[in-house]
């Protein structure tokens, strides 16, 4: 059993992370509405203290960044771990193939990821993040909803990714016919539209070199149209008069944005790619869905927020194989590859502002939780740990930057290194998405089900929660995306902690 989930264990990563010289109770006297609207959203037990404080002040205004057009965002599903990749803790554990190297002051394990090493000045490292349980499931929902999935409207939230296609849907030309929200190589946890239109689900396909298999029909396009035509008139009653009337809209609306696909051969493009590019990127199906991002955000065919999963990261056992095969080398190696190419495509890729689409596309990766640190477990790996980590870059990110501090062994945040002086959390993570995209994170639609308002984030807008600004350029140069080169030579490296 994972000894941080006994129910007698005390360390120090599981006490909370209080606001520096902010005792328990210290502020405004707290309300009994908002003791509970704390607790409503799930942040319950050790994870209600550090937010107390923060949840007396009067509402505060959103801070939207503003600086980006697309975002990718990459689920490392599984929870890879923080002290072996972005928050490297060197010990005799360490394998000597992960070279240890230092670029500008920053500890990076070279020998693993050898090809995001050359793009770290590109990159913003979030070290003091902090999960908010430790089951698979349970946070990666989390971290897709940006809420308690057992809070009072965890179970029908959607996804980000249909809140950002919601909100960019009013900037859709008429020849942009993708889905604003698509998702890549995401298996069985992928969160869908909650309670929105399913024309804000997650387009969710399989990214290949010959593309998209389902784009005609074998009985050809005119048979096709009088198909969908005679589909059309038998169901127009049930979007009116049925009880089913409402999910019958949700489904005719996914099926006219799926209509608009077939037969544009510019959009069957977008889904192909060569067998070098495919081999440059990893030849797995990560470093595929890699390609399929760059090309979507090349084309600018509706498509907004793209969603990536990369699985493998559970390393409860045998973490490093002496093969450099399984363990946490076969995801790091497929990481390095698609991520880093990534980087490197979007940066050389003229934009349509001046600068390159790197500039224009938020790029974050992260996973559910961390694992634990120091020495491996009798199994040779590790276990669930609530600290880890996220990366930025792009879309107004500041490269070479570092925000947060960890103790010698990665196991306890020193310095949160960002200006609400706690740990990060998901809410945290979501707004400073939002923020990027110009979309108010405060906003609270009055459209749910249940009548009690929807929150984009849970009380964001009592600074509960809030973005991650240090993550971005100063508004003097909101464009992100260094372009100097690589990372060993590249400027140096910020610590904001």
């Amino acid at each position: 059993m994972n000894k941080h989930l006994h129910p007698d264990h005390s360390c120090e990563v599981c006490k909370p992370l209080r606001p520096v010289n902010s005792p328990l109770f210290s502020g405004p006297m707290l309300g009994r509405r908002t003791f509970f609207k704390a607790a409503s959203a799930g942040v319950t037990g050790f994870y209600l203290t550090p937010f107390l404080q923060s949840a007396a002040k009067a509402q505060v205004a959103p801070k939207l960044k503003s600086s980006a057009k697309f975002c990718i965002f990459i689920l490392m599903a599984g929870a890879p771990s923080h002290t072996d990749m972005f928050d490297l803790k060197v010990g005799d554990w360490t394998p000597a193939d992960f070279n240890p190297t230092s670029y500008n002051g920053y500890l990076f394990p070279q020998g693993l990821m050898p090809t995001i090493a050359e793009h770290l000045n590109k990159l913003a490292v979030i070290r003091s993040v902090r999960s908010s349980a430790l089951v698979h499931s349970l946070q990666q929902t989390w971290v897709q909803i940006a809420r308690s999935p057992s809070s009072a409207l965890g179970k029908i939230a959607p996804n980000i990714g249909s809140v950002v296609a919601l909100e960019m849907e009013q900037y859709r030309q008429p020849n942009q016919k993708l889905p604003g929200f698509l998702s890549l190589n995401t298996g069985g946890g992928l969160i869908g539209s909650g309670y929105f239109n399913a024309k804000y689900s997650p387009f969710d396909i399989t990214a290949s070199p010959n593309g998209l298999s389902n784009l005609t029909n074998s009985d050809g396009q005119t048979t096709f149209n009088t198909r969908f035509a005679m589909l059309q008139a038998l169901d127009s009653g049930l979007r009116t008069d049925s009880p089913l009337g409402a999910s019958v809209v949700d489904m005719d609306a996914f099926y006219q944005q799926s209509k608009g696909m077939m037969y544009n051969t510019d959009l069957d493009a977008v889904f192909k790619f060569t067998t070098a590019d495919q081999t440059r990127y990893g030849s797995s199906g990560f470093g595929n869905s890699c390609v399929v991002a760059r090309n979507l955000v090349k084309a600018n065919m509706g498509t907004r927020f793209i969603q990536i999963n990369i699985g493998g990261w559970d390393n409860h056992t045998n973490i490093y194989p002496t093969s450099r095969t399984g363990g946490i080398y076969t995801p790091a190696g497929q990481f390095d590859k698609g991520l880093g190419n990534l980087l490197k495509d979007l940066s050389e890729m003229p934009g349509s502002q001046g600068g390159t689409l790197l500039d224009e596309t938020l790029i974050v990766a992260m996973g559910e939780f961390g694992r634990t640190v120091g020495p491996l477990t009798v199994n040779a790996g590790r276990d669930h740990y609530f600290n880890q980590f996220a990366v930025f870059a792009g879309g107004g990110v500041a490269g070479s930057t570092v925000i947060g501090s960890t103790n010698a062994t990665g196991g306890s945040v020193q310095e949160p290194g960002w200006s609400q002086n706690r740990y990060v959390a998901n809410e945290d993570i979501a707004a400073t998405i939002y923020s990027a995209m110009g979309i108010d994170y405060t906003k609270i639609r009055n459209d749910d089900p249940f009548k009690r308002g929807f929150e984009y984030v849970p009380f964001a807008a009592d600074g509960v929660w809030a973005p991650v600004m240090e993550v971005f350029k100063p508004n003097r140069d909101s464009r992100g995306g260094g372009r100097d080169g690589g990372g060993r030579r590249g400027g140096g490296t910020r610590s904001r902690s």
